[in-house]
């Protein structure tokens, strides 16, 4: 793929952007992290172009360079707001309606102000490696020392950051320091007072469009916490969650990423991951005693408690092909294409709780197959509603189905027991379920 030729735009308030256009689809937007962003030099590093092209080839890829930093002008960002005048500049010099956006680090307290303003425009988002507020990163030892070196010995620090970012004594962290170099220089670390007062959390609650929030064990200086608060505070994200550093597998990296932001457009479906037209699985999870766990435990542990419930369950829903439907606060509604991903995700979850540091938590999750109506992302129906009524017939830690799933799994090596019958609240006929035996499965 050739490099892309680098054009420019304007901002409100007069500063020039440098951005190019690569490869062709649907319009995804990369942020990067302006540390670490030049339009031009980036495509002759070998790990962006391993990360950059496959994102490119089946969408169309912007890139462009935060004010201060790359081929932009180098005049840095006094407010939020002026920073999300770079994204607002790029989109409208290219007139787009209706596109995906992907965010690093810094960038993300900018993206999700623009977000929040111009949500009717963005389908999906990408969360890598994120956070809401830039104190909470710069207030670590590691963004401390960094800084501190970065005033007495520019060339030094970068070459530490290169070392934080890929790893220690691996060649792509010598060479990221001098990558680095050319895309900002030392007055970008000074600026970090000023930096330190952007914070997006008012605005996260009104992103409404689907969310994905990536994050790489292996990065110490963004921890989980600040990952579980982003993704906490999104009405409709997933939290996925990679080992080792980006740098480990850029291509797994952009797979993720291009198989989220396409997935409501051409996710590619078979008979067997759709089952019979029109049939979807309904899963549903809910808490046991989750009104007398948040009097025990107080609103502090019992909220911390719930978040890993929620990053459980988006990890495997993720992983399992599922859609997140809704949360209501102490559950999920998800759905899915296969009957087959729903039960093994059902599985997994349950696995996952029950081996979860510290405490098991203790969930129960209730499955039914059918053809519900679909309407702005929500599902409705008579599949629905019994679906969430066999959810609360389970006991905690236990996984009960409809006749209908056990049947459609058929032959697929999951182990049942018969429940029996009962007469669910609206129903007039008596519905049969089955419990899935899944400690021995």
């Amino acid at each position: 793929m050739p490099d892309p030729q680098v054009r420019y735009c304007t901002t409100q308030d007069g500063v020039r952007i440098a951005y190019t256009v690569t490869g062709a689809g649907p319009p995804h937007i990369l942020v990067a992290d302006p540390i670490a962003s030049h339009v031009q030099l980036e495509w002759e590093v070998p790990l962006f172009k391993r990360l950059f092209g496959p994102l490119a080839s089946n969408n169309t890829l912007i890139r462009f360079d935060a004010r201060g930093g790359g081929m932009s002008d180098r005049v840095f960002p006094m407010t939020l707001e002026e920073s999300a005048l770079d994204i607002q500049a790029v989109v409208e010099r290219l007139q787009l309606d209706h596109f995906a956006l992907t965010c690093f680090q810094f960038s993300t307290p900018a993206v999700v102000l623009y977000a929040a303003q111009n949500a009717t425009r963005i389908r999906r988002i990408v969360f890598l490696d994120s956070f809401l507020r830039m104190r909470d990163l710069l207030d670590t030892p590691q963004a401390r020392a960094l800084m501190s070196a970065a005033s007495i010995d520019f060339e030094m620090a970068t070459e530490a950051l290169g070392a934080v970012s890929f790893g220690p004594g691996r060649e792509e962290s010598r060479a990221h320091g001098i990558y680095v170099r050319s895309c900002v220089g030392p007055e970008f670390f000074a600026q970090a007072p000023v930096t330190a007062t952007f914070d997006a959390t008012p605005y996260a609650s009104s992103l409404r469009m689907p969310a994905l929030a990536i994050r790489h064990e292996g990065l110490q200086y963004v921890t989980p916490e600040m990952t579980r608060d982003l993704v906490s505070r999104l009405p409709d994200a997933r939290l996925f969650t990679v080992p080792g550093l980006w740098a480990d597998d850029p291509e797994g990296l952009a797979d993720h990423i291009r198989t989220f932001i396409n997935e409501d457009i051409d996710a590619p479906r078979t008979k067997e991951s759709e089952g019979p037209s029109g049939v979807r699985t309904v899963l549903f999870t809910d808490i046991v005693g989750h009104t007398e766990m948040m009097q025990r435990l107080g609103d502090e542990q019992g909220r911390a408690l719930l978040r890993e419930h929620e990053r459980i369950t988006r990890e495997l829903l993720t992983q399992y092909s599922g859609t997140e439907v809704k949360t209501m606060g102490d559950g999920f509604m998800a759905s899915f294409g296969s009957v087959t991903k729903a039960v093994e995700c059902a599985i997994a979850l349950q696995r996952a709780f029950a081996e979860r540091e510290g405490k098991a938590l203790n969930v129960r999750v209730g499955l039914n197959a059918g053809e519900p109506i679909e309407e702005d992302g929500d599902l409705f129906g008579a599949t629905v509603i019994l679906a969430s009524r066999i959810a609360a017939k389970a006991g905690g830690g236990e996984i009960l189905v409809a006749d209908t799933v056990r049947g459609l799994c058929s032959g697929k090596g999951f182990l049942f027991a018969d429940r029996g019958e009962f007469v669910a609240k609206g129903f007039e006929e008596p519905v049969r379920v089955c419990e899935v035996s899944w400690r021995h499965a």
